[in-house]
């Protein structure tokens, strides 16, 4: 059996043993007998921009301060050269306040709202293709080996999406090395909570990796896409209107990648099948039924 990955390879990793992310719930299973099983927590973060209230958001609570800055990145609320002065986060309100030098007003923004597949109800303010005009990815080459070696790294660290399931998960990566792992019940979450870091630490776009567990929405491959990253890759599948954004921005686009198996959809030609599929570990059955509570 493989080992579990440490923890300590990961800039940021999930801690599936924190307190307050899940809680100890007594049932009853198809045999009659008791038992206890950890579900994941849910609760409301406010998030406002500067004096003004944008959204309430369904999280699992960690990392609130990430979550903020890349939900507002990625909603088109801040620009790349907006000056952020302070982000404040208060518990007992469950709100993170934003704030910049510059001011700012997005009433009419916040009257157009799209719901999308996102779990937990997604929400995109605002035109959903605002911002892509014009955006062309880096074509950046990606070795096979370096999306065999990260699934399988990715599948062995311990997380809450393999102790309690009811979640997604997304990784930023370069080459073959997870970095930053975050999770919550939304992808949509977990995307914004990566941006938020990257937008802290100034890291770049260019040359990263994005791996999620969930769906290849039109919403994701655009998070993506306005994030810079030009790969993303799921162990789930696509939405026709995900892969036709993905190829007009021209990001690599890879799913269903289970064991030795995985489709491209975008991006072929940038592929250099470098790994031999026949000598990659088929996928262990703990994750197999771990991955079907999601």
């Amino acid at each position: 059996m493989a080992k579990e990955i440490d923890a300590s390879d990961y800039v940021i990793a999930p801690d599936p043993g924190a307190e307050r992310l899940t809680r100890a719930v007594d049932g009853v299973d198809q045999n009659g007998a008791v038992s206890r099983i950890s579900v994941v927590e849910e609760r409301p973060l406010t998030i406002f921009l500067n004096a003004q209230e944008i959204v309430t958001a369904m999280t699992i609570g960690d990392y609130p301060e990430y979550l903020a800055l890349g939900f507002l990145r990625n909603q088109g609320m801040l620009l790349a050269d907006d000056e952020i002065t302070r982000v404040d986060y208060d518990d007992d309100l469950e709100t993170v306040v934003v704030r910049t030098a510059r001011e700012t007003s997005y009433e009419d923004k916040l009257k157009k709202k799209t719901r999308t597949s996102g779990c937990a109800v997604g929400t995109v303010f605002g035109d959903m293709m605002e911002g892509l005009e014009g955006v062309r990815l880096p074509q950046v080459q990606v070795r096979t080996s370096w999306l065999y070696d990260l699934a399988a790294k990715i599948n062995r660290t311990p997380s809450l999406y393999l102790e309690a399931g009811a979640i997604h998960g997304t990784v930023l990566c370069h080459e073959n090395r997870p970095l930053v792992y975050m999770e919550d019940v939304g992808r949509h979450n977990a995307v914004d909570k990566i941006a938020g870091w990257m937008l802290s630490e100034g890291a770049a776009a260019d040359d990263k990796i994005l791996y999620t567990t969930g769906r290849l929405t039109s919403e994701m491959v655009i998070k993506t896409a306005m994030m810079g990253i030009p790969v993303l890759a799921s162990r789930s599948g696509f939405t026709a209107w995900g892969v036709e954004i993905a190829r007009e921005v021209g990001l690599t686009l890879i799913g269903r990648m289970r064991g030795q198996r995985f489709v491209c959809l975008s991006g072929e030609d940038r592929l250099l099948r470098d790994a031999d599929p026949a000598t990659i570990a088929v996928e262990d059955k703990k994750h197999r039924r771990k991955s079907s509570r999601v």
